[in-house]
């Protein structure tokens, strides 16, 4: 009986330490995405929004960028940025 107590304690660490594990594999490729820069297309896609949109987004220093080329360039975490700076929660009464 105390053998399969032991092996369900050492089982019990062995999935602890998986899930510690695979918490700081997840938490190091969101850091690793933050740091991600997507094209002007993927912006829009997501952000379903239009050129002109982005384009004024640029010009008034709301979203920052990289230009390559002729071709806009964003860092993932300046968006979230942007997004969370400009949250606002729907006040209801």
């Amino acid at each position: 009986m105390n053998t399969q107590l032991d092996q369900i304690a050492a089982m019990t660490q062995d999935v602890r330490e998986i899930k510690a594990a695979l918490n700081f594999m997840m938490k190091s490729s969101l850091n690793q995405l933050k740091e991600e820069w997507i094209d002007g297309q993927v912006v829009m896609q997501t952000l379903h929004i239009s050129v002109r949109t982005l384009q004024s987004l640029r010009d008034n220093g709301t979203l920052p960028f990289s230009r390559i080329n002729g071709k806009f360039y964003y860092k993932v975490s300046d968006i979230e940025e942007m997004l969370e700076t400009n949250y606002s929660r729907n006040k209801r009464k």
